[in-house]
Parts: structure tokens; C-alpha cells; sequence
């Protein structure tokens, strides 16, 4: 029996005898024996060298072929800069669009091209950067070359091109010009609604998409909301009607130039639920092609300063029916109450005059009619200082609007906090007290909605409908109705007679005020006039205010820079442009009928 732990001897006893009987030497079969063995340990020996060997060289196969791969994979890639290839970084490119109160696309998506170069792959770097400069003229050719021949293996190009300017690129033929496919954001009306919309710039962005993220306006300000995948893609609806934007936009623009305006505003909105039709500021811009912010100057020498909203100035006597409907409120007094108007009223080193000398007493009627700032000091004194404070504090006069754009919180009024007798007597009629355009269309809503407060917005909202039944009342009903009879009649008899529009009721008031100088006082050239009005008067639906920055009237022997000259022109062409968009029929008087004298049969 034998196993794999035996041996076989090498002098096996039964060949040695038969061995030694033949006469052959037992020692040669030692050796045989000795040579089969040895030669079965080195079989043994190289068979599991051999194992080794194999299985080492596959593994080193493996490892060098895992690593080729990768290689391989890396090459043949798109780069991208380091801050975009950190892992786990995520580029949300889909965003909401946005839409105007009908669905009409304010702002949406565009699928566009960005692009960028692999200098190592150029075969005449020289001669791409010199076709590059041509097609994109801003471009500095000596910069360029120096990135193409460098040692750099990535450089940005363009964020964003056009189809054309790709075209252009693409017929270069040079292999190290790339493209990245992104998108955009694309505003189809141009500059229509800039203030409004604001603009949107790329966030996170890599060579194969882009992040993009609201700058300014309703884009920064509902910005999670547009980029929130949970939202399904679903717009934005505003309450901006793009015809009557288009409309208040093309008017304005020629009334600023025709008056000689440094800038202006006007906002149109909803007497009943606060909805803005339509806002504006001019200039403006475009917001596909937003300028940078200015990095020195007043900020409304730029045309990215919304006037509208971020602009606050001292809008004079437009706040007079404010104190009138106040003190019509309070009981105090009443439209044909006489009050003194002999002046001028003197606290201390300061005086208060009126315009034009009035006599010595009017009603509160022809106060407003006539915009009699020493009348309306009378009546401010005949309410108080506390008093006074709390009823422009509860219309929203003393804070920022709520509006639904970023820059909203920064329009914030500017006034005394020593709320003294004489700034009581200043604030009735506009001065000491800085407010926007927006603010001042608010307030007017207030009256107009008899009384109810009124809180502008730019959405689309029906829920707008329901809050508004249960809106503050600020003031009576009836006061409001006074209030907006005085308005009617700063129209048909007072300073307001350019506003006089066919087939239209108007009912408003004009207010010119003196622009403060940088270090303190008054420029006596320099005014800011303004129109605020409400329409159709016999039952206001809407509001409609405009402001010129520094608007003259020239068709005269001397300039005028009244409102009543410069600012109710532009806001009566703006009304009758604006109001058939908006639905409201032409009150036409019927034609007297003929004489006709019945006779029995």
C-alpha cells in the first residue's frame, strides 16, 4: 500500500537481488531512482512557480487595464473648471417662467450654447484669437493669445453665444474652440417691464450647464420659488398687464422727453385689490443685457434705479387731501368750513406761504382746489401731531411697501423722528416727509376704495379679491366720498385742468416740490412734479400716478415747472391710451333730441 506520504526507496531490495544475480551493479539503480525523484521535486517546484507567476501578472493586468480606463475615460471628457467638479455638485438649470396677468411670457428659458477653449488642442492659437476679436469685438486679441499660448488648459470664452455668433465660431475650424450646451434667460419684450422683472444672471455653472439665479426685481425675489423642482415647472403669474405696460411705457417715454424729464415714474393699479397694472421707470434697461451697478455717482444716474419704488422724494401737495380727508374723518370739519388763510404762518426762523395770496380765508374745498398750503396748515393743526402720525402710519406711509420685488424694502419714507408742530404744519402739504411714487399710488387705492386700506402687488392672486373685503378701514366711507369730490374738483376748477379728459372723468392732484440739494437746502431750478389720480370719478377703479424728475415746459416766454404743466399732460394721455385697454367704455352725453310736438288723431 502506498499513499502520498510514502516513498520509494531508492535501493528497492527486490531489484537489487535480481540485479545482483544478472550481474549488474545495484548502485546504478540507486542512481536511476535518485535522478526520478529529483526530477519530479523540480516538475512539482516549477508547476507552483508557474501559479505565481500567472496569478500575480493578472492581477498587475488588472490593475494597470482599471487604471487605462480611467485614462482614457478622463481625455476623452469635457473639462470643467475646479469649483464645479467638486463632488456632489449639483447645477439646477430649469426655472420657472414668468407671465403677465393673461399668460403672455415675460421672462422664460432659451436653449443656448457657452464657449470655452483647449488651448493644447489648438493647432494656430494665434490665428483663432485673431478670428475671435473679430467676431466678438470687446474681446482684448493680446489677452487672448497669451491664454491660447500659455500654459493654461481651460479658458472661458462666452457664458452664453448667440446662434449666430456659434456659426461664426464653429466656421473658424479650429479643434480647440468648444462648445457647452446651457440655458438661458431669455426676456422677449426686451426692455419692457425691467424694473419689474429685474433681470437674471448664472450661479454655478460648469461647461454643460449653468445655475441660474434671480439679480434683481420679482427674479431675485421669488427666486427658491422658481428653481424649486416641487413646483412642477409652473409659472409665475404677475398681475401686469403687458399691453397696458407696453402702452404706459411708450407714453411716459414721450412725455419725459417732451418735458425735458431727467427721469419718471408712473404706477397704475387696482383701486380694489391693490393688483399693479402696470409699473415704470425711466430710463431703463434691458434686462437680457443688464448693466453693472454703478460704482460711483447718485445712485438714479443709473438706469437701474427703479424711481418708482426705490426713489423718495417730497411730493408736496399731493399729501393735502390726506390731511382733508383726515380732518373730514375726525368731524372737524367739513367741505364748505372756512378756515383762515392770512399768512404767512411764522415758527421761528421758518415761514409758510402759499403760491399764489389766496385772501384771508377760503374752505376747505378751495384749499384743496387751489392747493393752499397755508389752509392745509390749519387744518393740520386743528388735528395734531399724534394724531397725525398714526393716520399717515395706518395708509403705509411710514414704511417700506410690501411690493413683491427686492427692491422694495429699500424705499423706505424718510422723516423727522421729532414730530413737532412744525414738521405737523409741513408734512400736510408734502414737504419734510419723503415717500415713493409707490406709496403714494397705495394711499390714493385707500380713498379710492373708500376708505378700505389698499396694499400693492404684483401678483396675480384672486385670494387678493377675498383680503380685500376684509382690508383696515382707515377712514370712513364718507370721507372718502368727500375726498374724492375735492379731487374731482382740483380737476374741473383747480390746478388740474389739463387733466380734463373727453369722455373720461379724472379726479386727482398736482404736487410740485423742490428737490433737496446733496449738502443741505433746495435747488430753485430743480423740481419734482407729480400727478396723482384716480379714475373713472364717478366710481374709481383705478389709480394712476406720475412723477418727473426735473421736468420743464418750454412752449412758453418762460419755462414752467409746475406739475399742472408738466405732469397731469402725460398722466390725461396716459389715460385715455390706457383706459379702453383696460375695458372702461367712453361716457358719452346723449344728443338732445329733436323738438317734436305730439298731436291727437
Amino acid at each position: 500500500m502506498t499513499g502520498p506520504s510514502l516513498r520509494i526507496p531508492l535501493r528497492p531490495l527486490a531489484r537489487i537481488l535480481e540485479a545482483r544475480e544478472n550481474g549488474e551493479n545495484p548502485d546504478a539503480i540507486e542512481r536511476e531512482n535518485l535522478r526520478l525523484r529529483h526530477e519530479e521535486m523540480r516538475d512539482k517546484a516549477r508547476i507552483r512557480a508557474e501559479g505565481r507567476i500567472f496569478v500575480l501578472g493578472a492581477v498587475f493586468a488588472l490593475a494597470f487595464g482599471a487604471v487605462g480606463v480611467k485614462m482614457g475615460m478622463v481625455a476623452s471628457s469635457e473639462p470643467a473648471e475646479p469649483r464645479t467638479s467638486l463632488a456632489g455638485a449639483s447645477i439646477v438649470a430649469q426655472r420657472g417662467d414668468i407671465l403677465d396677468r393673461k399668460g403672455r411670457i415675460l421672462a422664460t428659458n432659451l436653449e443656448t450654447y457657452s464657449l470655452y477653449a483647449h488651448p493644447q488642442q489648438m493647432v494656430e492659437p494665434e490665428r483663432a484669437a485673431q478670428e475671435l476679436v473679430a467676431i466678438f469685438p470687446d474681446m482684448d486679441l493680446e489677452r487672448l493669445t497669451k491664454d491660447f499660448t500659455g500654459k493654461r488648459r481651460f479658458v472661458w470664452i462666452r457664458r452664453k453665444i448667440s446662434p449666430e455668433q456659434r456659426q461664426a465660431v464653429h466656421d473658424i475650424g479650429e479643434p480647440g474652440l468648444l462648445f457647452g450646451p446651457r440655458e438661458m434667460r431669455l426676456y422677449p419684450n426686451g426692455a419692457l417691464a425691467a424694473h419689474i422683472l429685474g433681470g437674471a444672471g448664472y450661479g454655478e455653472e460648469g461647461v454643460h450647464a449653468a445655475e441660474i439665479k434671480g439679480s434683481a426685481g420679482i427674479e431675485k425675489m421669488f427666486d427658491e420659488y422658481l428653481t424649486d423642482p416641487a413646483n412642477g415647472g409652473r409659472p409665475l403669474n404677475l398681475s401686469i398687464d403687458l399691453t397696458v405696460q407696453a402702452a404706459t411705457e411708450q407714453v411716459l417715454n414721450g412725455g419725459m422727453r417732451l418735458m425735458n424729464a431727467k427721469g419718471a415714474a408712473a404706477i397704475l393699479m387696482d383701486a380694489q385689490n391693490g393688483e399693479v397694472l402696470s409699473l415704470v421707470s425711466l430710463p431703463d434697461f434691458d434686462p437680457n443685457d443688464r448693466p453693472a451697478p454703478p460704482t460711483e455717482g447718485h445712485p438714479d444716474d443709473s438706469p437701474l434705479f427703479n424711481r418708482a419704488v426705490q426713489g423718495v422724494y417730497e411730493l408736496g401737495s399731493t399729501f393735502k387731501i390726506f390731511t382733508a380727508a383726515q380732518a373730514l374723518d375726525m368731524g372737524v370739519v367739513n367741505p364748505e368750513t372756512v378756515l383762515d388763510t392770512r399768512g404767512p404762518i411764522r415758527w421761528g426762523k421758518h415761514s409758510i406761504r402759499d403760491f399764489h395770496d389766496y385772501g384771508s380765508e377760503m374752505s376747505v374745498t378751495e384749499i384743496i382746489v387751489e392747493s393752499s398750503n397755508i389752509g392745509t396748515a390749519r387744518m393740520s393743526q386743528m388735528i395734531g401731531a399724534e394724531r397725525q402720525k398714526d393716520f399717515l402710519s395706518r395708509l403705509g406711509l411710514l414704511e417700506a411697501t410690501p411690493l413683491e420685488i427686492i427692491e422694495a424694502a429699500g424705499g423706505k419714507p424718510l422723516y423727522q423722528d421729532n414730530w413737532s408742530e412744525l414738521t405737523t404744519m409741513t408734512v400736510s402739504f408734502g414737504h419734510g416727509i419723503s415717500v415713493s411714487p409707490l406709496h403714494l399710488a397705495a394711499a390714493y387705492a385707500t380713498i379710492a376704495n373708500d376708505g378700505k386700506l389698499v396694499r400693492p402687488t404684483l401678483l396675480r392672486n384672486a385670494a387678493q379679491q377675498s383680503q380685500a373685503a376684509s382690508a383696515p378701514q382707515v377712514m370712513s366711507a364718507k370721507a372718502a366720498q368727500q375726498s374724492q369730490d375735492l379731487l374731482r374738483k382740483v380737476v374741473t376748477d383747480g390746478t388740474a385742468s389739463f387733466a380734463r379728459i373727453e369722455h373720461y372723468q379724472v379726479a386727482g392732484k398736482t404736487g410740485t416740490a423742490d428737490k433737496p440739494k446733496p449738502m443741505g437746502g433746495y435747488y430753485k431750478d430743480k423740481t419734482i412734479s407729480t400727478f396723482a389720480s384716480m379714475f373713472p370719478a364717478s366710481d374709481p377703479r383705478y389709480v394712476l400716478v406720475v412723477t418727473l424728475d426735473e421736468a420743464v415746459e418750454t412752449s412758453g416766454s418762460e419755462p414752467r415747472r409746475t406739475a399742472g404743466w408738466t405732469a397731469v399732460p402725460v398722466a390725461a394721455e396716459l389715460i385715455t391710451r390706457v383706459a379702453p385697454l383696460l375695458g372702461l367704455r367712453p361716457e358719452i352725453a346723449p344728443a338732445p333730441l329733436a323738438d317734436i310736438t305730439l298731436t291727437s288723431q
